[in-house]
């Protein structure tokens, strides 16, 4: 590792002159941190979405169905939770104690379900894929690009693992509003924060940068300047001392034990810490919910089912013990449900986007609530609809934005949440 230098006056100002921030590379953002703990910023609530990928049932999960026949009901058995008269699936046997703290939506019915990547578009934007030939932001992004900049830490940031096939290019990218509110994606929790320090010293990393930035500074087009945007984030989250937040053996091992030795797990303790240390947005996947055949279904039942249960009770519990629960709000969600009969004994089933399940918890909605109703096979909504722009709109709001903000995608503007979208009074009041 390369000794850290205050950089010379003669280095930032090359920096400077180049369109680099030098606040951004000067003594590992000390002053910038300082100024930081000075001057408070305006208290904005957190998002945690935790992205079921592949679509898990809502027959399993949320809104179990113990009277309908055997093919409907599939495997599992109806559980009571803490709140009276709401049931939920036994596979979410810890999180059934805390749905005082939840609000669960049961009328989702959307319009994509054909395919994994073109629902998870549409469910992350409420825009179908490339409608009007534009590539939209998602949750994470629109956040990130209404939050404060430069606090050395990134606004959005993505982890868990995804389903066989990916997904998180699709949903990580900043769309029409850049590279700079791109999430920062991490794929390997046990390594931190890879390649944050630079493998050269501070005179020829700014000699790199300073190269760099004149290149893009002689192509003056926007693109050129998002990325050149996005490289200031970059060098800023490098040279700041919050990166350690990154670093998960700084947790005690009965932390770990909480929310489990898995990758969801580790992934919800860092979202907990990344809440903490005031990231606006937080992304965990979790794949493995395409229950196809008997393969899919047993591995929702051993795997799916149980991590999430461990890690999300860990999560809403420190949350709340450390008072921060109301501030934050954890959205459970896939990109669409699965039909309501089952096609094997073993309870597989196939994408089915009519009626479906979201959950949220925390971040002032109403607890111990359900909005939305279905029918007696979990088929049809029959109250409450709610579509994948209502969906949106509720989320925005919830976080504080107007829906029907414009943003810009070039001179051209974009309404954040898709035309039609209405918040679900229910929840947002």
């Amino acid at each position: 590792m390369h000794p850290r230098q205050p950089l010379t006056r003669r280095e930032t100002l090359r920096l400077a002159a180049a369109g680099v921030s030098a606040v951004s590379c000067s003594g590992w953002l000390g002053s910038l941190a300082a100024h930081a703990a000075e001057t408070p910023a305006k208290k904005h609530k957190s998002c945690i979405l935790l992205w079921m990928d592949g679509g898990p049932s809502q027959t399993d999960t949320f809104d179990p169905k113990p009277d309908a026949p055997a093919e409907y009901r599939g495997t599992f058995k109806t559980i009571a939770t803490s709140v009276p008269g709401l049931q939920i699936a036994e596979g979410y046997a810890k999180v059934s104690q805390l749905m005082q703290h939840a609000c669960v939506i049961r009328g989702m019915s959307t319009t994509e379900a054909a395919e994994h990547r073109r629902a998870r578009i549409y469910m992350h934007t409420s825009y179908r894929p490339n409608f009007a030939g534009l590539s939209y932001p998602s949750f994470g992004s629109i956040v990130s690009s209404l939050r404060p900049q430069g606090t050395g830490l990134p606004n959005f940031i993505v982890t868990g693992k995804t389903m066989e096939g990916g997904g998180f290019p699709y949903i990580a990218g900043g769309g029409y509003l850049g590279p700079r509110h791109s999430g920062l994606i991490l794929r390997d929790l046990t390594k931190g924060l890879e390649n944050s320090v630079p493998p050269v010293d501070d005179s020829e990393f700014v000699a790199r940068l300073t190269l760099a930035a004149g290149f893009q500074r002689a192509t003056p087009i926007p693109a050129v300047a998002a990325q050149r945007s996005a490289y200031q984030g970059t060098v800023e989250l490098m040279r700041s001392p919050k990166g350690k937040v990154f670093d998960l053996n700084q947790e005690p091992a009965e932390a770990h034990d909480r929310y489990g030795k898995h990758y969801f797990g580790q992934g919800c303790l860092l979202a907990r810490r990344l809440v903490e240390a005031g990231v606006p947005f937080i992304e965990v996947y979790l794949g493995d919910w395409d229950t196809h055949e008997q393969r899919r279904a047993d591995m929702v039942r051993n795997e799916c089912l149980p991590t999430s249960d461990q890690a999300m009770h860990a999560l809403i519990t420190d949350l709340k013990d450390r008072g921060l629960l109301d501030d934050t709000l954890i959205v459970w969600m896939g990109e669409f449900g699965r039909t309501p009969k089952t096609h094997h004994a073993s309870g597989a089933r196939n994408h089915y986007d009519k009626a479906w399940s979201t959950v949220f918890f925390g971040g002032g909605v109403p607890g111990g609530a359900v909005v939305g109703k279905t029918d007696e096979h979990a088929a049809e909504v029959t109250d409450r609809p709610v579509s994948g722009p209502d969906f949106m709109a509720t989320v925005l709001k919830l976080l504080g934005i107007d829906p029907n903000l414009e943003l810009h995608a070039g001179n051209r503007p974009v309404r954040a949440a898709a035309p039609g979208g209405k918040p679900v009074e229910e929840i947002t009041g």
